[in-house]
């Protein structure tokens, strides 16, 4: 299980990672609901890229704002009619889990 907020924040990635992969897949995901996604991953991957050398302050930034993207993800997610169930919890967990990171390093 990770210990330090670098390898949550890695854990989360994965996580965020394997939602882009399931929304792209899934035919009934709108296009709107996979750009979304597409930019939360972004936001992920670019704090992960940035943990080097960050400091509590940067990091904290990072945070929010990769909380921030996946909560535009979970709305999009929970409005999209087409997209599946498994698809949609995956998207919500991924949200979850970067809630739960955002409360631990308040």
């Amino acid at each position: 299980m990770p210990t330090t907020t670098g390898e949550r924040l890695t854990r989360i990635n994965e996580q965020v990672v394997a939602a882009a992969a399931a929304v792209a897949a899934d035919a009934g995901a709108s296009p709107v609901l996979g750009a979304v996604v597409e930019e939360w991953a972004r936001k992920a991957h670019k704090a992960v890229d940035g943990l080097a050398g960050a400091d509590e302050a940067a990091l904290r930034l990072a945070i929010v704002e990769v909380e921030q993207a996946a909560d535009s993800a979970k709305a999009a997610a929970e409005a999209d009619p087409g997209v599946s169930d498994a698809t949609r919890q995956i998207v919500i967990d991924g949200h979850l889990a970067i809630c739960i990171l955002k409360a631990k390093t308040a």
